[in-house]
């Protein structure tokens, strides 16, 4: 099968000309973005590698492969997991024609998480139509509607005061899908695809095997007994890289992907999160239901929950993030918190797929920050607050609470005497950009 990638193109403001797509804050691509700590890329390639024997990846302007083979057809921001896609390819060959992966409007995952502050989906009627398509001979104009069953149910994540909720419900909680497609358009579904869409969604096929297969219970369960550990901490739910140095007092709990040559301190707690290689996770430091990029270092007592940190970034001790998207190389201050909660039960917002403020259809989100930054010590950073790429961020008695978006034009190193020691590669015309 091959396999064609559509680019995920805007029209530039100035010009009018189509480009690439980039992600605010970030000001890079979707597809070179991380997701589960591998490049939306990448893994797209490794979810799909059982099923295609060669690649056509359009360019702008460039006209679709118009040849009678099979082929599958999506575009670049798209992130989808194994099971979604297997199913999506299966039930597509059985129809025996062009297909276009397609959602219910009321399907609770879908509604939930994916739909808002998106751009990529089409309407049609009651359904939802994604950049997605199989062709059994080649293109045609159309393609029918194939919806997959998500099987998502929900999971509780904050069980908090009533009276503290926008709802009357105490128990906040995700709509959980076993099979995932979303389109990575606002960086708050970075969030989603890793965390809701990610670690959550592997904590459910675990149960629901244990529940279902039996012989992976008792494999599981003699693991556990021969091992003498607790079911959670043991080797078949817990998988550990090569050359680990894990203190015996650190808790880790699975189902956690834990990469080579990590360092675990005393007292450290990993739960349920993917951690990548060569991270240094030092005494005290909490990580629940997060992932973390190869290189990171967390010194002791940060604290990450429901949180995305990008490769070869740092968070300084005694900081916390919740549900919060760090890229890589940034540098987060001692101390700093970012905040998840409104202090009035109002809707938060964040930005969507267009550059605007909407309303992001969480009752807790964190904030975001992009690549190479560098945020000071002491900071506090309120729901759904972005920083853009490159910024430098110093906590001066003037200010110490980020209570709005913040550009690269408002970076602090704008007004440095050194401030040409600050490499911006994200900021700056593509001839002078510097490989890292």
């Amino acid at each position: 099968m091959r396999r064609v990638i559509l680019p995920n193109l805007e029209k530039d403001r100035i010009t009018g000309e189509l480009v690439p797509k980039k992600i605010h804050p970030f000001g890079e691509e979707a597809r070179e973005l991380r997701i589960h700590n591998k490049a939306l890329f990448d893994l797209q390639e490794g979810v799909l590698s059982k099923h295609i024997t060669s690649t056509t990846e359009l360019q702008i302007g460039e006209h679709f492969p118009q040849k009678r083979e099979e082929m599958i057809v999506y575009r670049n921001n798209l992130f989808f997991d194994q099971g979604y896609i297997d199913a999506f390819i299966e039930k597509a060959k059985k129809r025996g024609q062009a297909c276009r992966a397609a959602f219910r409007a009321d399907d609770p995952a879908f509604r939930e998480h994916a739909l808002p502050l998106s751009t990529s989906y089409t309407p049609a009627g009651n359904l939802y139509l994604a950049d997605l398509w199989y062709y059994p001979h080649g293109p045609v104009a159309d393609a029918s509607p194939l919806i997959i069953n998500l099987e998502s149910r929900e999971i509780g994540y904050y069980g908090i005061p009533s009276y503290m909720t926008v709802s009357s419900e105490g128990d906040l909680v995700f709509n959980v899908p076993t099979r995932a497609l979303l389109a990575i358009d606002a960086w708050i579904h970075i969030f989603i695809a890793d965390v809701v869409f990610g670690v959550f969604a592997e904590g459910a096929r675990i149960e629901n095997r244990l529940e279902e297969d039996l012989g992976f219970k008792v494999k599981v369960l003699a693991k556990a007994l021969f091992e003498g550990r607790q079911v959670l901490e043991c080797s078949e739910l817990v998988k550990i890289g090569e050359g680990c140095t894990i203190d015996p007092s650190a808790v880790i709990h699975g189902p956690t992907i834990i990469g080579d040559g990590v360092t675990i301190g005393a007292g450290a707690v990993v739960d349920n999160s993917i951690i990548g290689n060569k991270v240094n996770i030092s005494q005290g430091a909490l990580v629940m239901l997060s992932v973390v990029g190869d290189g990171t270092f967390l010194p002791f007592n940060a604290a990450l929950f429901m949180t995305t940190i990008m490769d070869n970034s740092m968070v300084a001790q005694n900081t916390c993030l919740q549900m919060c998207v760090i890229g890589k190389k940034t540098f987060i201050g001692a101390g700093s918190t970012f905040t998840d909660f409104n202090l009035i039960p109002v809707p938060l917002k964040a930005m969507d797929g267009n550059g605007q403020l909407k309303d992001a259809n969480r009752p807790v989100i964190g904030g975001c920050v992009g690549h190479n930054c560098r945020i000071g010590s002491g900071m506090i950073v309120y729901p759904g607050r972005t920083i853009e790429s490159d910024v430098i961020l110093a906590a001066t008695k003037d200010r110490r609470v980020v209570a709005k978006n913040l550009s690269f034009e408002e970076s602090d190193h704008h007004g440095f005497r050194l401030a040409h020691l600050h490499e911006t590669p994200y900021h700056a015309k593509e001839d002078e950009l510097e490989t890292w």
